[in-house]
């Protein structure tokens, strides 16, 4: 059984920044990536970003490249997302997500076997 539980997603105004982290536990030895998702309301669930949890090669949406940054520690089996210049748009639920089924993540929400229960992000205009 693994879990993920994320955290820190809140207030922010448009334009400015947010640190989201993700932690793990339980049977985590065969985790091939890591990566995070979004949902706006109203709006199917759509890639944000993944990384590769051996080679650390990463991957993102075109909407976000230059502006988020995905990153991990091993020995704390954590993820983050650092979300700079953030837009009133994109106000969403940002879940974390887990695979363990192949070593190229997937931009598919099938690709991942394992999600956090979801981290609230407002941005402000």
């Amino acid at each position: 059984q693994v879990q993920l539980v994320e955290s820190g997603g809140g207030l922010v105004q448009a334009g400015g920044s947010l640190r989201l982290s993700c932690t793990t536990s339980g049977r985590t030895f065969r985790t091939s990536a890591m990566g995070w998702f979004r949902q706006a309301p109203g709006k199917d669930r759509e890639f944000v970003s993944a990384i590769e949890w051996t080679t650390g090669a990463i991957y993102y949406a075109d909407s976000v490249k230059g502006r988020f940054t995905v990153s991990k520690d091993n020995a704390k089996r954590t993820v983050y997302l650092q979300m700079n210049s953030l837009r009133p748009a994109k106000t969403a639920i940002y879940f974390c997500v887990r695979s363990s089924q192949s070593a190229t993540p997937s931009r598919l929400p099938s690709g991942y076997n394992n999600w956090g229960p979801g981290t609230q992000v407002t941005v402000a205009s």
